[in-house]
């Protein structure tokens, strides 16, 4: 691992648990921990959350977390998820396999194996497939939108060993705070790519080359004080080309400046304000 993916992680660490400083499980909840997706009990496990009240099928959510895919685990993202879930979603918060030990396409594999078992498991939990979503945070974003296009690009997905479930739709997309180019951006992703054929693997990464007009409808958003609110610019202007809906918002203003991520932190009334947004924006697309 480079010096700085080290200090990236235990920068994070030290943050995310200030963050998320005494809090517990909401009691509207109920939650399903560590279920196991894959042959690695330890990175290919997930947690499933659902809204205790709601009776009948649940719309689900398929959370992809951030981190630079060198850091981060369902833990770190159990609160943000069950707080989308208290809005009356079925969420699946999941580990995967984190760099530099398990480099590209690791990500992108446990993330089919995910959504394989949900096909799987759906009945035993009351999940509606047919009203499914997903969304990702910083290099999560990037990773839901690789994941889409493989679902919705046919010779993108060609380029990958897995093949996706039969019959897989992702209804609509949350798009938090990501980056969506990479093609610059080489020496930041030196934990990630493999460690042979680095500059001829980096286009696999450079999602608006690989978005067709299937890809599904978007909530994108960022913050003025995000280092990556120009990213979204290319994601829609790819989206407006190819006439895929979508939906964009800058949240923070001089006076409330909101920086990366800020959707995490479910204390805060920004919090509560985009992901009202955005589960809002999933309703429409039912």
């Amino acid at each position: 691992m480079s010096l700085a993916a080290y200090i990236f992680r235990k920068n994070c660490t030290k943050s995310d648990t200030e963050r998320d400083a005494g809090l517990t499980t909401p009691p509207q909840v109920v939650r399903y921990d560590n279920l196991i997706y894959g042959s690695d009990t330890k990175w290919q496990s997930l947690d499933l959350y659902c809204p205790k009240a709601q009776s009948g099928s649940l719309p689900v959510i398929v959370s992809f977390h951030g981190g630079g895919w060198v850091y981060g685990t369902k833990e770190t993202y159990q609160f943000y998820c069950m707080d989308l879930a208290r809005r009356g979603f079925a969420v699946i918060n999941y580990n995967y396999r984190l760099a530099p030990g398990n480099r590209f396409p690791a990500p992108l594999e446990d993330t089919n194996l995910v959504f394989r078992w949900l096909q799987e498991h759906a009945g035993e939990y009351a999940l509606d497939l047919s009203r499914l979503f997903a969304v990702g945070d910083s290099a999560g974003a990037l990773g839901i939108v690789l994941y889409a296009c493989i679902l919705t690009n046919p010779d993108y997905a060609a380029q990958y060993s897995f093949r996706a479930p039969d019959g897989l739709c992702i209804r609509g997309l949350g798009l938090n705070c990501g980056m969506y180019t990479v093609l610059d951006k080489e020496r930041a992703l030196r934990d990630f790519l493999p460690k042979k054929r680095r500059t001829e693997t980096l286009p696999l990464l450079h999602a608006v080359d690989h978005i067709t007009a299937a890809f599904p409808p978007s909530f994108v958003m960022t913050a003025n004080a995000d280092f990556l609110r120009h990213e979204p610019q290319y994601l829609t202007d790819v989206l407006d080309r190819l006439h895929v809906p979508y939906h964009f918002r800058m949240y923070g203003d001089e006076a409330q400046p909101l920086g990366h991520v800020f959707h995490c932190n479910i204390r805060t009334e920004a919090a509560r304000t985009v992901n009202d947004d955005e589960c809002a924006f999933f309703r429409s697309l039912l």
